[in-house]
């Protein structure tokens, strides 16, 4: 693209948007609203269309999935990929992550995350300085009771990989440390966790991690990768690739860089072009667009985002790009919540036009919607439509049966009506 010096929202948005993954095009036989509820193979629309080229597609636009325990719906690090590709089959992901030859690793980057396993070596600053980033019990473990945590570790390196529930009973109690308990052998692995020495070998069925030592996981050519001098220099230019254009709060938040190693970065990658500074209308801070941004005349897309997708992480950016203004609500108090407990925003072309409380209840197979939004500005029937396909597809991959009837909100009839058009 010619190098502007100034952008529109509704450019610096696309600019975002392709970046970001949500330009690109489907895998080759899936369409939107492909997937039926209760359709056979629900984890894809067209069996074998998507496969693990497309994962990496996505994961190398993404760099990293943010991890959550919250499964009203589906867990977290299952929707990215969902949201830019459609139904898939979520072994994929699985498989990346937890199977060798891995692709992914569990640690902290944008909070808990699976990173792509060739950025590990650029993540071990912050194992090298978990005494200045873990916090507080953990660093209090390890300082206090290092006696426990070598135990710990010993025992993963002989019996891993293994939970903290399968040694928390066998843990040494003595006069001295008569409350050592699950949750201090709990801390003791997430402080080993945190400076790399073991990692997530997997997940149990109740998504507790399973530990083992990081050279018995992780692929050799990783672990035998030079530790780089400079790591924040390459993360934000990451940060910036994926944001496309972007503010230096938002390059600081995506891998939850030290704020004074990120203005260092960004004045490099200027000096060299691979940030260059441009003006947004309505931003006060100074944006930076990366070189290979594409601004594409459209954006088509019509899916539904997770809280904890990349493309909203930062609500001040969503606020100003999007004009939504998002909080995720499962920690209020339910007669507080505005918008509903597990809300997601409903992308339509290029605008956030919607945004919807849902809920898999599995024992019935239903998608339960307990509310829906219109946004300022969308077109309800267009938005309703567009919506009522998505869900009937998400549901599909989801494995539900039917999708049930909204509950409350401004959206919430016209979206009964076009369900029942596409029931």
């Amino acid at each position: 693209m010619a190098v502007p010096d100034s952008l529109t929202v509704a450019q610096a948005r696309r600019i975002t948007l392709a970046a970001q993954g949500f330009a690109d095009p489907p895998p080759g036989g899936t369409k939107p609203g492909g997937t039926k509820p209760g359709a056979a193979n629900p984890g894809a629309a067209n069996p074998g269309a998507i496969d693990m080229r497309h994962l990496r597609r996505v994961l190398s636009r993404l760099h990293l999935i943010q991890m959550d325990s919250v499964n009203v719906l589906q867990r977290a690090h299952f929707m990215p990929l969902y949201s830019r590709l459609g139904p898939y089959p979520a072994a994929l992901l699985e498989r990346a992550a937890y199977r060798r030859p891995r692709e992914l690793f569990e640690f902290w980057g944008h909070e808990a995350s699976l990173i792509r396993t060739d950025l590990q070596p650029y993540f071990r600053w912050r194992m090298a300085r978990a005494q200045e980033f873990a916090w507080g019990n953990i660093r209090r473990i390890a300082a206090e009771q290092p006696e426990l945590v070598a135990w710990v570790l010993a025992e993963v390196r002989e019996r891993g990989p293994i939970t903290a529930a399968e040694i928390e009973h066998d843990a040494p109690r003595t006069k001295d440390h008569w409350g050592w308990n699950w949750s201090v052998v709990k801390q003791a692995l997430e402080w080993l966790f945190f400076t790399g020495q073991v990692t997530a070998a997997e997940r149990t069925g109740s998504f507790a991690r399973r530990y083992d030592l990081t050279e018995r996981v992780l692929p050799p050519a990783v672990l035998a990768a030079p530790t780089p001098a400079d790591p924040f220099r390459h993360l934000v230019e990451l940060s910036a690739r994926t944001l496309g254009v972007a503010a230096e709060p938002e390059l600081r938040d995506y891998f939850r860089l030290p704020a004074k190693t990120v203005k260092p970065a960004i004045a490099e990658l200027v000096a060299e072009g691979t940030l260059l500074p441009v003006t947004v209308a309505g931003w006060k801070q100074q944006a930076y667009l990366h070189r290979d941004a594409r601004l594409p005349r459209w954006v088509k897309a019509r899916t539904l985002v997770s809280p904890f997708d990349p493309l909203i992480w930062e609500r001040g950016r969503t606020e100003r790009l999007f004009g939504m203004t998002y909080r995720i609500e499962i920690y209020v108090p339910k007669p507080q919540r505005v918008y509903g407990y597990y809300v997601l925003p409903f992308l339509l072309g290029d605008r956030l036009a919607a945004r919807v409380d849902l809920k898999a209840e599995r024992r019935t197979g239903e998608l339960q919607i307990p509310a829906a939004w219109l946004e300022p500005g969308a077109d309800p029937e267009e938005t309703a439509g567009a919506l009522a396909a998505e869900l009937v597809r998400l549901a599909g991959w989801l494995g539900l049966t039917s999708v049930g009837v909204p509950e409350r909100g401004d959206l919430a009839e016209a979206l009964k009506a076009s369900l029942a058009g596409v029931a």
